[in-house]
């Protein structure tokens, strides 16, 4: 039980005898608040400075349950802040309560008012159940001609109840067919082509692709991401790099000549409901392990310039920023205890 502190009246005034017991109240009832309080916590700002991307404004949007990418794109972020000047906002899939990064916590995003002014959404989204509110952000700015870079799972970003008036952009949405994954990004989800944990990625570019400025200063990728299965890539779709399943989970494992190669990243383009056209830039890789490879770092940084309009590096610094060293992948298995705030730059 909390005692409250008296004072004597022949010591202090009664109008700071009062006072003081109300701030003292006040503070007990905030106290109480605190986890609400924390719940609308609108993510961290990565401010970025010199550099050529001075002036851009990238705002990522991250939820996935399996992937880490609650640890991958706040690497990513510091690279494209520290490195190379852009401002970067991170959005995390956050618990109501308690205001901690929850990738299991499905239906809440907050903080997406920061796509308002932004030049690039990136997207790590996986089964998301955002209320109207929150969806209706993100689909603002899918609507408004500005670019999205897409990750992994983002193929099959949202999962709503057939009764859901937002049910045209889940996963297995027929109208639009694959709902958003298929109509904005490409490709909804289809299946594991390689073997999940099993056999990795080597990726490279895709037929007469090898000058695309994406792929500049890009080697070749590897990646414990095994490769996704891809039907026929949407609209005007574009591949740029082929993914070659091999036969295990080390960069050397010859490929396995049984399985045809599928397309791990390409470009497309889409026109929402106002009639404006943005570019898109998807893969399908994007497991934290993926984010240890320069190569694939620097494509993705690469996309970052491309799609803001930037003059791609030559070869663009992608050296990692402070210790990045995420959790094994797996359902749930994420870090406990992190705040958006800790993502900070330091």
């Amino acid at each position: 039980m909390t005692r409250l502190t008296t004072f004597p009246t022949t010591a202090l005034p009664t109008s700071l005898v009062l006072a003081t017991a109300l701030c003292f109240a006040l503070s007990l009832g905030s106290a109480g608040n605190t986890a609400a309080a924390q719940g609308d916590q609108p993510g961290v700002v990565l401010q970025g400075g010199e550099g050529p991307g001075d002036g851009k404004h990238i705002v990522f949007v991250i939820g996935d349950e399996e992937y880490r990418s609650e640890e991958s794109m706040p690497q990513l972020a510091k690279i494209l802040a520290k490195r190379h000047g852009f401002k970067c906002t991170l959005l995390f899939a956050t618990n109501k309560e308690t205001g901690l990064v929850d990738p299991m916590t499905l239906d809440n995003i907050p903080g997406l008012d920061a796509l308002q002014d932004a030049d690039l959404m990136v997207m790590f989204l996986r089964f998301r159940r955002l209320p109207e509110e929150q969806m209706q952000k993100i689909l603002d700015y899918t609507n408004s001609g500005r670019p999205i870079l897409a990750l992994r799972t983002s193929t099959h970003a949202f999962k709503y109840p057939a009764k859901s008036p937002l049910a045209k952009w889940s996963w297995r949405s027929k109208d639009p067919k694959g709902g958003y994954g298929r109509a904005v990004l490409g490709e909804t989800w289809i299946a594991h082509h390689g073997h999940h944990n099993v056999e990795s990625t080597r990726a490279l570019p895709s037929e007469g692709q090898a000058d695309h400025p994406v792929l500049r200063g890009v080697g070749e990728i590897w990646g414990p991401s095994d490769v996704y299965k891809i039907t026929t890539l949407s609209g005007d779709s574009k591949p740029i790099l082929d993914g070659h399943v091999l036969t295990g989970m080390k960069p050397d494992d010859p490929i396995n000549r049984e399985k045809p190669t599928m397309p791990v990243a390409w470009t497309k383009t889409y026109t929402g409901t106002e009639g404006k056209t943005s570019t898109v830039f998807t893969t399908t890789m994007g497991h934290s392990g993926d984010l240890k490879d320069a190569d694939f770092r620097r494509l993705l940084v690469n996309a970052c310039y491309w799609l803001t309009g930037l003059d791609v590096p030559e070869k663009a610094d992608v050296e990692l920023v402070g210790t990045y060293d995420p959790l094994p992948i797996g359902y749930g298995k994420y870090r406990q205890g992190v705040r958006p705030e800790d993502h900070q730059l330091q």
